[in-house]
C-alpha cells in the first residue's frame, strides 16, 4: 500500500510544480481572457471618443453616467447570473455571453444620442456580469492544486494590469489608420476569438445542483452564503479599502498632477502606470509568498501598505516622489486583490463556486460604486491631500473591521451539528452521507423526499443547502 501511495504522491507534487500554462485548458482560457481584455481596452478608448462626439464639452458627464450604468449592471445582475448559471452548460453559457457582447459592441458606432450609449453600456455590462464570475469559478475546477491556482490568479492580475498599459498604446497606433469605429470592431473580433477559444477548450462538467426554494432563493443564494461566511465578510471589508485607495488614484490623479503640480498629460499617464507597476510587481512575487504565509496576514498587510501610501500622498509629494507613492498604493491593493480568489474558492463547494464568485464580483463592484463618487466629491470640495488623508484613515478602519470579522484562527474543518431534517433535493450516496434511506437502485444523483438524521460531525465547512449557518466558535 505504501508503494502504491508513493508514486501517486510524487505525481501530485510534479503536477504542482508545473506552471498553470502547462494545462491546455487553462492555456486556452487564459488566452481568451487576454484577448477579451485587450479588446475591451480598445473599446474603452473608442467609447471616450464617441462620448466626445455625442456631447463635446459634456463628455466627462456622459462618461461618468456610462460608468455608473456599468457598475449598477455588475452589482444587480452578477448575483442573478451566478445564482442561475448551474441551469446551463458552462461552455455554452460562456460562449453565448461572448457572442452577445460582440453584437452589442458592434452596435455602439450607431449610437446617436447619449442614452443610446448608456443603454448599450448597461446591456454589455449585464452580459459581462454573467461571463466574468462564471469564468473565474471555472479556473479552480481546471487547476484544483492550490499552488497552481495561486499562480493562475497572479497571471490574471498581471493580465488586468498589462491591459491598462497596452490597450491605450495599441489604440493610439490603430487610430493612425482607422477611425474609432474600427476599435469597436476590434473589440467585437476579440470577443469572437474568445468564444472560439472557449469552444475549443475541454471544460469540466457542470456539477448538478438542486436548490430548495423559488428562483429568488437561487438568485440570492450566493450573496446570502457569502455574507454568512466570516472570512468572506472580512474580505469584503478589505475590498472597501481597495476601492477607497484605487478610487483615489483613478479619480484624483489627473487633478493632482495637472493642477497641483502643473504636470502634463504624459505625467498623468506615468503616475497611473506607476500604480499599475506596483500592482504587477506584487502579483509577480505573491505566489512564492503565499506558499509560505496564509492569505489573511498578506491581505491585511496590503491594507496597511495602501493606508501608508495614502498618508504619503496627503503630504503633497512633489514630482519625483509621485511615482514611488503611486507605486506603493498599487502594490498594496494587489496584495489584497490577487489572493482574493483563493479565499472565495476555499469558502465554497465546487458546485456552488459560480454563485460565490458572482457574489464576490457584485459586492466588490458595489464598493467601487460607492467609492468613486465619494473620492470625486471629496477631491473637489476638500482638495486632493485632505481627501487622501480621509480615505487613508478609511482604509485603516476597514482593515480593523476585516481583522475583527475574519478570525485569526480560521480552520477549514469545523465540527458542527445537524438537526433532523426532511426535504427534497438532488443528492447521492457516499460512505459518509447521512441520508436516512436506501438508494433503492436509483441512478446517482437522484432526487426525492428523504430524511437527514440528526448528527454531529466534522469536515471542510462551507455554507450550502445543508449548512445554512456558520458554527459558533467552540
Amino acid at each position: 500500500m505504501g508503494r502504491a501511495a508513493g508514486p501517486a504522491l510524487h505525481d501530485n507534487r510534479r503536477v504542482e510544480r508545473l506552471g498553470p500554462l502547462h494545462d491546455a485548458s487553462f492555456r486556452k482560457l487564459f488566452a481568451a481572457q487576454v484577448v477579451a481584455l485587450i479588446g475591451s481596452g480598445l473599446a474603452t478608448v473608442a467609447m471616450t471618443l464617441l462620448a466626445y462626439d455625442l456631447a463635446a464639452g459634456n463628455a466627462a458627464a456622459v462618461l461618468g453616467t456610462a460608468l455608473a450604468c456599468k457598475m449598477v449592471a455588475y452589482v444587480v445582475f452578477a448575483p442573478i447570473a451566478g445564482g442561475l448559471s448551474h441551469r446551463f452548460r458552462r461552455k455554452g453559457f460562456l460562449v453565448a455571453m461572448d457572442l452577445v457582447r460582440a453584437v452589442l459592441v458592434l452596435a455602439m458606432p450607431f449610437a446617436t444620442e447619449a442614452w443610446h450609449l448608456y443603454l448599450l453600456i448597461f446591456l454589455l455590462s449585464v452580459f459581462s456580469a454573467g461571463f466574468k464570475p462564471v469564468y473565474a469559478a471555472t479556473i479552480p475546477d481546471i487547476l484544483p492544486e492550490e499552488r497552481r491556482y495561486t499562480r493562475a490568479l497572479a497571471m490574471s492580475r498581471l493580465a488586468y494590469d498589462l491591459e491598462n498599459v497596452l490597450s491605450p498604446t495599441l489604440a493610439a497606433i490603430a487610430l493612425l489608420y482607422v477611425s474609432y469605429t474600427g476599435l469597436f470592431v476590434g473589440n467585437a473580433v476579440a470577443f469572437l476569438v474568445s468564444a472560439a477559444l472557449i469552444l475549443a477548450t475541454l471544460l469540466p462538467t457542470t456539477r448538478p445542483v438542486s436548490r430548495p426554494g423559488a428562483i429568488a432563493d437561487e438568485i440570492s443564494f450566493g450573496i446570502r452564503s457569502y455574507l454568512k461566511t466570516p472570512r468572506l465578510r472580512g474580505l469584503l471589508a478589505l475590498y472597501m479599502g481597495v476601492a477607497s485607495a484605487s478610487a483615489m488614484i483613478i479619480v484624483n490623479t489627473v487633478n493632482y498632477v495637472r493642477d497641483y503640480l502643473g504636470g502634463t498629460e504624459s505625467d498623468v499617464a506615468i503616475a497611473l502606470a506607476a500604480s499599475g507597476g506596483g500592482s504587477m510587481v506584487a502579483a509577480i512575487g505573491l505566489p512564492k509568498v503565499l506558499d509560505r504565509i496564509d492569505d489573511r496576514p498578506v491581505m491585511l498587510s496590503g491594507a496597511l501598505v495602501m493606508a501608508a501610501g495614502l498618508g504619503l500622498l496627503a503630504t503633497g509629494p512633489a514630482h519625483p516622489w509621485v511615482w514611488p507613492v503611486w507605486f506603493l498604493i498599487g502594490f498594496g491593493w494587489s496584495l489584497v486583490q490577487t489572493p482574493a480568489g483563493r479565499v472565495v474558492n476555499r469558502s465554497s463547494a465546487p458546485a456552488d463556486r459560480p454563485a460565490y464568485f458572482s457574489a464576490q464580483f457584485a459586492l466588490s463592484h458595489a464598493c467601487w460604486l460607492v467609492s468613486y463618487p465619494v473620492a470625486g466629491q471629496l477631491g473637489t470640495h476638500l482638495g486632493v491631500p485632505a481627501t487622501a488623508l480621509a480615505l487613508g484613515f478609511g482604509v485603516l478602519v476597514f482593515a480593523a473591521l476585516a481583522t475583527s470579522l475574519w478570525p485569526k484562527h480560521d480552520p477549514e474543518v469545523l465540527p458542527h451539528t445537524h438537526a433532523e431534517l426532511v426535504h427534497d433535493h438532488l443528492h447521492g450516496h457516499g460512505p459518509d452521507d447521512h441520508h436516512d434511506h436506501e438508494a433503492r437502485g436509483a441512478d446517482e444523483p437522484h432526487s426525492h423526499k428523504h430524511r437527514h438524521r440528526a448528527t454531529r460531525h466534522a469536515h471542510r465547512f462551507v455554507i450550502d443547502d445543508h449548512h445554512t449557518h456558520w458554527p459558533r466558535p467552540g
